[in-house]
């Protein structure tokens, strides 16, 4: 099963930019998109279902703000829309849908912004997530976590650490967070593959920053650790422009099939 998660930094903007060419392009079983910054009703029928897919949306109060939409080539199980938390849901910032064999929660983290200023309501929305993802897994599901999770967890997933540790996304209690999650048997699918430096996600938009490749590693597919032994690869694409961040990859299987 082919899974891919990209923050597309505005869904309309990105349209412009080839993202139905790039679409049709993947032949995914499931893509997820962060910070849409638009709501269903806003588009056109061919981002509703584009190849005929099935799309779940959440957006958020704020008009041209956040928002995630998950498209499946096969209609889920199940589809929850938001955390359970008013305070974090009304950002729409979480949308779960259910598969046979795994749970998917497509994410978009809060920026923790400027001087730290919201890192408590990011760590408020870090801990509501565990602990929904926890709940999961007490109930004997296994998880699959994608998105923008607006964190390098570690030194070796960002150009300039040293540079960086009084900044928004690398700042001690965000890692510290990161920690938690993965002693909690999370697992990194990127780096149950790959431990070599220089492969990021996002870039900052300022002239050649991304052509030499000063990047963070903010995107993720995490799962929980029942899924290891059904990982094929992870995979990063910083070819695909569009957006300040690219898409990463995930494909899982069962046995000689796929999970789904």
């Amino acid at each position: 099963m082919k899974l891919i998660s990209w923050n597309v930094n505005g869904l309309r903007a990105v349209q412009r930019s080839g993202f139905l060419e790039w679409f049709e392009a993947q032949e995914a079983d499931v893509i997820c998109l962060q910070e849409s910054r638009v709501s269903e009703e806003q588009i056109a029928e061919e981002l509703l279902h584009p190849l005929g897919y099935h799309s779940y949306w959440v957006s958020a109060e704020k008009k041209g703000y956040s928002g995630v939409v998950t498209y499946c080539k096969h209609r889920p199980r199940h589809v929850q829309r938001g955390i359970g938390s008013e305070t974090i849901d009304r950002e729409g910032r979480v949308l779960l849908t259910e598969f046979p064999g795994f749970t998917l929660v497509n994410c978009y983290f809060p920026n923790s912004q400027r001087g730290g200023v919201r890192l408590p309501y990011k760590l408020r929305f870090c801990a509501a997530l565990l602990r929904m993802t926890n709940k999961l897994r007490r109930a004997g599901k296994h998880v699959v976590i994608c998105g923008d999770i607006n964190i390098a967890h570690k030194a070796i997933d960002l150009r300039n650490p040293k540079q960086n540790e009084k900044n928004a996304g690398f700042l001690p209690g965000e890692r510290a967070w990161m920690d938690r999650f993965a002693g909690h048997g999370y697992v990194d699918t990127f780096r149950h593959f790959c431990d070599e430096p220089g492969h990021y996600t996002f870039w900052s938009q300022r002239k050649g920053v991304r052509e030499r490749n000063i990047g963070w590693r903010l995107d993720y597919f995490w799962v929980s650790p029942e899924l290891v032994p059904k990982l094929v690869s992870a995979s990063i694409h910083p070819e695909v422009m569009g957006s300040d961040h690219c898409p990463v990859g995930l494909e899982l299987r069962s046995g000689g099939r796929s999970v789904a």
